[in-house]
C-alpha cells in the first residue's frame, strides 16, 4: 500500500482518531442536537394540535353562537306576535267597550226622550181634561163633582184614541 501512498499505521491511527471524535460527538453533540431537534419537533406538534383544538373550539363556539342568534331571533318574533296579539285584543277590547258606552248613551238618552214625551203627554191630557171639564160646565151651567170629572176625562180621553187610531 505504500506504493499508493498510503501508511498503514497513519492510516489506523487517523481511522482511531476519526472513531473517536465520532464517539464524541455522539455523545456530546448528535445526541442533545437530536433531542433538541425531537423537543421541537414535539412542540411543533402539540402547537399544530393546540391550533387545530382551538379551530374546532372556534367553529363549535361559531355554531353555537348562530343557533343562539336563530333562537334569539326566534324568541323576538315570538315576543312581536305576541304583542301584536295583544295590542289586537286591547284595541277590540276598547271597540266593544266604546260601542257599549255608545249604546248605553243611546240607551239612556231613548229612555229620557221617552219620560219626557210621557210626560209631555201627561201634561197635555191634564190640560186637555181640564178644558173639556170647563167646557162641559160652561155647557151645563154647573160644577161637576169629582167622580163625574174622572167618567168625564175617561170617556174624553178614550174618544181622542179612538180618532187618532182612526
Amino acid at each position: 500500500m505504500a506504493e499508493l501512498g498510503l501508511n498503514i499505521p497513519s492510516l489506523l491511527v487517523f481511522l482511531v482518531n476519526f472513531a473517536i471524535l465520532l464517539a464524541i460527538l455522539y455523545l456530546f453533540a448528535y445526541k442533545p442536537i437530536l433531542k433538541l431537534l425531537d423537543q421541537r419537533s414535539e412542540r411543533i406538534r402539540e402547537s399544530l394540535e393546540a391550533a387545530e383544538r382551538a379551530k374546532e373550539q372556534a367553529a363549535e363556539s361559531e355554531a353555537r353562537t348562530q343557533a343562539e342568534l336563530r333562537k334569539a331571533r326566534r324568541e323576538g318574533q315570538h315576543m312581536l306576535e305576541q304583542a301584536r296579539e295583544q295590542a289586537e285584543r286591547f284595541r277590540e277590547e276598547e271597540m266593544a267597550k266604546a260601542r257599549q258606552e255608545a249604546e248605553a248613551f243611546v240607551s239612556r238618552a231613548r229612555q229620557d226622550i221617552q219620560q219626557e214625551r210621557d210626560g209631555a203627554i201627561d201634561e197635555v191630557k191634564t190640560h186637555f181634561a181640564r178644558l173639556a171639564i170647563q167646557a162641559a160646565e160652561r155647557v151645563i151651567g154647573q160644577s161637576l163633582d169629582e167622580k163625574v170629572h174622572r167618567a168625564l176625562i175617561a170617556r174624553v180621553l178614550d174618544e181622542g184614541q179612538q180618532v187618532r187610531k182612526d
